[in-house]
């Protein structure tokens, strides 16, 4: 499923760490290892657009995966 979101990056202290984007709305997505290190700023107010990914699983477990197509700084 594709999606336009607006949010801001947080950082997750679980396990090894994990990538987060909450978005203005409260819903909370994983950003997954292996995204431009430039979008993954703690704190950093983000639009992304991108694919909820229903296939993956991962240890965290704080809310979808979604896998970054694109994105901008706000």
């Amino acid at each position: 499923m594709s999606i336009n979101v607006t949010g801001t990056i947080e950082r997750r202290d679980i396990g090894t760490g994990a990538w987060a984007l909450v978005t203005d709305d409260g819903t909370t997505y994983e950003i997954p290892r292996g995204t431009a290190k430039e979008l993954l700023k703690d704190g950093q107010k983000v639009k992304v657009a991108g694919e909820v990914k229903e296939d993956v699983m991962s240890l965290a477990m704080i809310g979808p995966v979604l896998e970054v197509k694109s994105f901008e700084i706000v």
